[in-house]
């Protein structure tokens, strides 16, 4: 699933360890959400995007997403 949180960082000027610390996860796993490799939870992914005052599908691309 694709993301703009890199881009949201940046802007921002926030380091990953910033980030993971505002939403109560690791750098890791910021990490491996910007580059795709792993998919936010919902709850997390709902306080990524309340961070930034957006709307989860503001932050998070779904038109590659499956359901297993």
């Amino acid at each position: 699933m694709k993301s703009i949180i890199r881009q949201l960082r940046r802007e921002r000027k926030l380091s990953q360890e910033e980030l993971a610390a505002a939403v109560g996860t690791t750098r890791q796993t910021i990490t491996s959400i910007e580059v795709g490799k792993y998919t936010a939870s919902l709850p997390l992914a709902y306080k990524i995007a309340h961070y930034f005052g957006l709307t989860i599908e503001e932050v998070f691309d779904f038109s590659d997403w499956e359901e297993n």
